[in-house]
């Protein structure tokens, strides 16, 4: 069954860290994104009942009630088996939660990514854990117990005492799925920016190295899989029965249509994408324009691998595999990064780390 993304890539303030194509906008804007973005949904002809809804951005939490039920309304399936929206802590009030559930929304990903004070500080996130405490236990009042929390290891002054801080916090409250991302240094986002001019601002000095964030990345893997929250993609580690249904089409190329700036679609044979920003959206929508960036057709052999190897399961391989990338894979099975298990074949741990290396070997071949 497919999935639909709808993107919201508004923002009350832009974080450090971030390298999405988000930010703080204008209330003028906001509202024009909201009527192009009701109208594709509207305008969509859907050859299928969608199973799963997923609401990125930016900050969809800060979308106004009636212009989220306005939005989902267009999406047909409802009620959903899994219906997402991502959260900013300090965002969710009962009211909010009111409005989420009305319109079909049964999980939600909050965006927490630390829960260490002088942390959060530098990254611009205005939360602290009790706020994170706090509205978690609001969630579960009103029976959405279907909650991620994302993690990011790497961020400035970050140390091996404040990463087990947060995932203490972890233990506390008890999610069923957490997020962890390993941070990476590109020109899209102001920290990784900085760190690329050899600046100093943002904490761009004080970052912990690539071995040092390798090591809370595997003490991440450890201390969860204590909890019973296991690894099943490279970044996603959920209880039993919680793995995101979602995400999970993506890394198993089932099909599904993204609305919005930014957004991407797959049919089971093509990608396309929508135009990047919310302004060149808005305005390319109310001047009758395509809102497509680029279509391209897909490539499964190659996407088998850089897809499907993200899960900790793996890939089954036929002999066209075989016959196509036999000295790659032969050469990864030699350095220790992929093995075999039963008849799939997975990423090692050593492969996870260098996952990027790994999937480069059958996008080139």
């Amino acid at each position: 069954m497919a999935g639909v993304y709808i993107s919201w890539p508004f923002c009350a303030q832009k974080c450090t860290f971030c390298n999405f194509a988000s930010g703080v906008q204008t209330r003028d804007l906001e509202v024009l994104y909201a009527l192009a973005l009701t109208a594709e949904i509207a305008a969509h002809e859907w050859a299928w009942n969608p199973e799963t809804v997923y609401l990125g951005g930016g900050t969809p939490s800060s979308m106004r009630g009636e212009t989220l039920a306005s939005v989902l309304m267009g999406i047909p399936g409802s009620p959903w088996r899994e219906a997402t929206i991502e959260a900013a802590p300090g965002t969710i009030t009962p009211e909010k939660i009111a409005e989420w559930k009305a319109a079909g929304i049964n999980r939600v990903s909050l965006g927490v990514q630390s829960f260490v004070k002088s942390e959060l500080a530098r990254t611009g996130r205005r939360h602290d854990a009790g706020t994170v405490e706090r509205e978690i236990g609001l969630l579960r009042e009103f029976g959405i117990s279907n909650i991620n929390i994302d993690l990011i290891a790497g961020l400035p002054g970050q140390n091996e005492a404040a990463w087990r801080e947060s995932l203490a916090w972890i233990k506390r409250l008890q999610p069923p799925h957490v997020s962890v991302y390993m941070f990476e240094v590109d020109e899209d986002s102001r920290l990784g920016q900085e760190i690329l001019n050899g600046g100093v601002r943002y904490g761009a000095a004080d970052m912990p190295d690539d071995a040092a964030i390798a090591c809370f990345y595997e003490i991440a893997v450890d201390e969860l899989a204590r909890l019973g929250i296991a690894r099943y993609e490279i970044s996603n580690f959920a209880s039993a029965g919680f793995e995101s249904q979602h995400n999970m089409k993506y890394w198993t190329r089932e099909p599904y249509v993204g609305f919005g700036a930014d957004a991407h679609s797959f049919d089971g044979a093509r990608r396309w994408q929508n135009i990047e920003t919310a302004r060149q959206y808005t305005a390319r929508f109310h001047a009758g324009e395509s809102l497509r960036a680029n279509c391209e057709d897909a490539v499964p052999q190659e996407e088998k691998f850089f897809v499907g190897l993200r899960l900790m399961n793996g890939i089954e391989l036929d002999e066209s595999d075989w016959v196509r990338f036999g000295p790659a894979l032969d050469r990864l099975f030699d350095l220790g990064m992929i093995e075999k298990c039963g008849g799939r074949v997975r990423l090692t741990a050593r492969g996870v780390m260098v996952s990027n290396e790994v999937f480069e070997e059958f996008i080139a071949a």
